[in-house]
């Protein structure tokens, strides 16, 4: 709701997709830098502080921004410092959660797990715009941050309830340990001695890589410059797309997704793709943008429980903090390169290129229309094509095809002879 809130009195102060896009290059920069830190602290101490702590400290810095904008100090560049700091503390949360799951969950239920964090998330996408748009015309933004303290007070209640054990020793683990320096980079070795890892890894750079040129960065200033500002309609497109990620949430929780989770990374993705940005790049009202919302998140908690599911497998658990935190930087590392690219793609080239009379209105004009949001729309289809042939090359690749069947899971690596058949070179 607060992000919301935010955004729409951020476009309102300045009207360009640039302030949108660099308030997520804010955000994912201090996530990307701090993420292998975060991932050595987290194995390290009790993973619950961690969470605490981070929560505590998300909750000071929206108090913060509360008391500058019920003063009428706040400004553009505070909601980059505050992007920046949100962005740090989930490094640290973000990581804690992932490596807290395998040891809460059974193996065999782990990507039913994912689904009901994927629905507990896109639940919440469901219902904050709208709540956030009742509560800007009732309480104006400070009231929409007054409650976001109070759901940290919540959250950090609920983590003070629950016990979370401690992940078992593994021969990795014991071998991983070493100086702050030494730590950092154990998470880079494991990955890269693993062409299937590294492989899942390099199609995810890529997709974070074209979610963050589209769907993160320019969504909402296409929809506010294809609609003059209708608030209405940004909120029923972010709405649909919290709602296809519950739908597609509540059937990965029952099914469990694919037997063979590849197929959830590599298929959906590219369905993900191929349906949602072809959608947004060629509707022109909001009840396509719905439809296309829906069908692109529908497919997202199959991506992520797959992935997520193939990742908890393989690692130990008590690793797991230095290895998910070096796989979440690596593959996110492009994402704040998508955000500084997007915001002046968007406004400086492709806008001006589709305007009437432009010099590519002529030849996408009749698919993506002209005028104002024309230009970021052409991105999206620019996304649809290059996002989907991305995700469907990982099927070129038998490390990554076949990465279910070459690695073997942590919990059948004999810990008695130091052997690891996981290092073992596949056969091409």
């Amino acid at each position: 709701m607060t992000r919301f809130a935010l955004l729409i009195w951020a476009y309102q102060q300045t009207g360009d997709a640039t302030t949108l896009a660099l308030l997520g290059f804010f955000s994912f920069g201090p996530y990307v830098l701090l993420g292998p830190i975060a991932g050595v602290w987290v194995d390290r101490l009790d993973r619950r502080l961690v969470m605490l702590f981070t929560d505590l400290g998300a909750g000071l810095m929206t108090l913060a921004m509360l008391i500058l904008y019920a003063t009428g100090n706040l400004q553009i560049w505070h909601l980059y410092v505050a992007s920046g700091m949100a962005g740090a503390f989930e490094a640290f949360q973000l990581t804690a959660y992932s490596a807290a799951t395998t040891t809460l969950a059974p193996k065999a239920h782990l990507a039913r797990a994912s689904g009901m964090r994927s629905l507990g998330t896109s639940a919440a996408e469901v219902f904050a715009p709208f709540l956030a748009g009742m509560m800007l015309t009732l309480f104006d933004i400070d009231g929409v941050m007054l409650i976001d303290v109070a759901t940290f007070l919540i959250a950090m209640l609920t983590l003070s309830l629950v016990r979370i054990p401690a992940p078992t020793l593994s021969e990795e683990g014991i071998n991983a340990r070493g100086n702050m320096r030494q730590e950092i980079t154990f998470g880079f070795r494991y990955i890269f001695r693993r062409p299937g890892l590294l492989g899942l890894l390099l199609i995810f750079v890529g997709i974070n890589l074209f979610a963050a040129l589209t769907y993160f960065a320019i969504l909402p200033p296409m929809v506010l410059a294809r609609t003059g500002g209708d608030e209405l309609a940004l909120a029923s497109v972010q709405s649909a797309l919290g709602i296809g990620g519950v739908a597609g949430g509540v059937v990965l929780t029952i099914r469990g997704g694919p037997k063979r989770k590849i197929h959830g990374v590599l298929a959906a993705a590219s369905v993900s793709f191929l349906l949602g940005d072809f959608l947004f790049a060629t509707g022109r009202s909001a009840p396509v943008w719905v439809l296309a919302a829906f069908l692109a998140a529908f497919f997202i908690p199959f991506i992520i429980g797959a992935d997520r599911a193939i990742w908890q497998a393989k690692v130990p658990p008590d690793i797991q903090g230095r290895v998910l935190s070096v796989q979440s930087t690596l593959r996110t590392a492009t994402m704040p390169i998508g955000y500084l690219l997007a915001g002046p793609l968007a406004d400086q080239v492709f806008e001006p290129a589709m305007a009437a009379g432009g010099s590519l209105a002529e030849s996408f004009g009749w698919l993506v229309g002209t005028g104002p949001g024309a230009g970021m729309a052409l991105m999206f289809l620019c996304t649809a094509i290059l996002g989907c042939a991305m995700s469907l090359s990982g099927y070129l690749f038998r490390p990554v095809r076949q990465v279910e069947n070459d690695l073997p899971d942590y919990d059948v690596v004999s810990l008695k002879t130091g052997a690891d058949p996981s290092l073992s070179t596949p056969s091409i």
